[in-house]
């Protein structure tokens, strides 16, 4: 019964002991409190393979550098970059002229100090309208003409 008891008190000590560790190693890696320097520069988030997914981001302190992992979305705007995050107004109307939507955004927050615009104008091209069949006119599922079939006969 004693060794039952020792070995739960080694395994709690332990435990207590790799939870302190980790969290030291998370405010060191975020250049956070246990790190000597106070301002790092971060610079934006490369992918490791094609344009989106999982990468890393470089940061510059002083003399220290450090990478950290980072994730790039796969919907992101390229024009104004990963770590720009702005709140968007709704979609304007469709120029007839152009064929394009406009849309304004404004800064809602900038991530890893990086350099964003203020506001920025965003567009995309116009959906075409389809136009919907009359309930009358639609066609019922296996009721059309087949290829080189000829019409059926009218009723009397």
């Amino acid at each position: 019964m004693q060794h039952r008891g020792f070995l739960l008190l080694t395994l709690l000590a332990l435990l207590a002991l790799t939870s302190a560790v980790a969290k030291k190693k998370d405010k060191v890696k975020k250049g956070g409190p246990g790190s000597e320097c106070a301002e790092w520069a971060w610079g934006p988030c490369t992918p490791s393979s094609k344009d989106c997914g999982v990468g890393f981001r470089e940061g510059t302190c002083g003399a220290q550098t450090q990478r950290i992992r980072c994730r790039v979305p796969c919907n992101w705007k390229k024009e104004f970059g990963a770590d720009c995050k702005y709140k968007f107004e709704n979609w304007g109307a469709c120029d007839g002229g152009t064929g394009t939507k406009v849309r304004q955004g404004t800064l809602k927050k900038a991530r890893y100090n990086a350099q964003c615009q203020e506001t920025i104008r965003v567009t995309k091209p116009c959906t075409p309208k389809t136009k919907a069949k009359a309930k009358g006119q639609r066609k019922e599922k296996g009721v059309g003409l087949s290829r080189g079939a000829a019409p059926p006969p009218p009723r009397l």
